[in-house]
């Protein structure tokens, strides 16, 4: 069986398979990423009875196939604690790449005037012209990095902003009139100036409400009725929304950091519904700052600090979900139960 050994303080990955190998894979060359995390959901604190561990891993060595498991250590000299390793089956976890939005026009206005942000003329920003750039080269990244072809869903906030974000990012190329498959966004959608995507080539999209930005009182934040998304987006799933009006979405109130917090962590679990493994998530910045604060506190310091960093606008940054309490991880598909035929194999330790 592989094992993978992860080292924040080094930067690095150990691969031992089989254990008398050992190979050095450095993760520097991912410029996009650091080490991350560890700390399951439902705001239970490390040291009491926890059912996922989240581990930021910025990419799953190609050689390590998913019967491997993941070792966790907080820093080298603590490879011989006991205390700070963790192993997991590795058909026991799931990836997720989680995406911020690129620029939108309420980040210009707001960066100047933060009193802007109750101006009803941002009322469901959409992205700036440097916004667009920004999708264009995190799409040339994520293709370049063979990233796209490993991706089996793409969840996003159902603003226009982070769809925008999303079928520009992980969709198709450019769509052909003609082609039977609805485009994933049409032409100008949502004043983009900005020719159809495709949904050729690419992994299905769904809309979620859970992983929103803040509610309330920032028109920007506000969205508009699905029945008017589904035009500008014909090839986006809708169908996990209830409500046709926003009614989540209030003008006086604003929704707490802990509230917020707390829908993440529901976003989590309900990701664990998902049969895939490999899902892309396009958000908000607070929403995903909150969602991953709960996380790290049982980390090391320098690995905690870069859990609880903003994201930048069009920023990816790549996280492994660990289940430990049988919530909902599949069966195995690489495990072989050895003994075929069956035979005598007292382990020589216990004869």
């Amino acid at each position: 069986m592989s094992v993978l050994l992860f080292s924040p303080n080094a930067n690095s990955f150990f691969l031992i398979n089989p254990p008398s190998k050992v190979s050095f894979l450095s993760i520097s060359t991912f410029n996009s990423f650091n080490n991350n995390l560890c700390k399951p959901p439902h705001f239970i604190p490390p040291f009491h009875h926890h059912h996922h561990h989240l581990l930021y891993s910025p990419y799953r060595n190609r050689s390590c196939n998913r019967a491997s498991s993941v070792v966790r250590f907080s820093s080298l000299t603590d490879m011989d604690a006991p205390a700070v390793q963790s192993l997991y089956p590795l058909h026991r976890t799931k990836i997720i790449h989680l995406v911020r939005h690129a620029q939108g026009i309420h980040n210009v206005e707001g960066e100047k005037d933060h009193s802007a942000y109750l101006s009803e003329s941002l009322f469901d920003a959409h992205l700036t012209p440097l916004g667009w750039q920004q999708v264009e080269n995190l799409r040339k990244h994520v293709r370049a990095s063979g990233l796209n072809k490993r991706i089996e869903l793409v969840i996003t906030s159902p603003l226009l902003r982070t769809m925008q974000t999303a079928v520009g990012v992980f969709g198709g190329e450019g769509y052909t009139d003609g082609v039977e498959a609805p485009p994933l966004m049409v032409e100008n959608a949502g004043k983009s100036n900005h020719p159809a995507i495709s949904s050729l080539n690419c992994p299905p999209f769904a809309a979620s409400e859970l992983c929103r930005e803040h509610l309330g009182v920032h028109p920007c934040d506000r969205r508009r009725s699905i029945s008017e998304y589904k035009p500008l987006f014909p090839a986006i799933d809708f169908s996990l929304i209830e409500s046709d009006a926003d009614t989540l979405w209030t003008a006086n109130v604003r929704e707490a950091n802990e509230h917020v917090a707390a829908r993440g962590q529901k976003f989590l679990n309900w990701l664990w519904t998902r049969k895939e493994k490999e899902i892309a998530v396009v958000s908000h910045s607070g929403f995903l700052y909150h969602t991953l604060r709960v996380f790290g506190n049982d980390c090391h310091p320098s690995v905690t600090s870069e859990i609880c960093t903003h994201f930048a606008n069009c920023e990816l940054r790549s996280m492994v979900i660990v289940d430990k309490g049988m919530m909902g991880s599949d069966p195995a598909t690489t495990n072989y139960p050895g003994k075929i035929p069956s035979g005598r194999d007292l382990p020589s330790d216990i004869a």
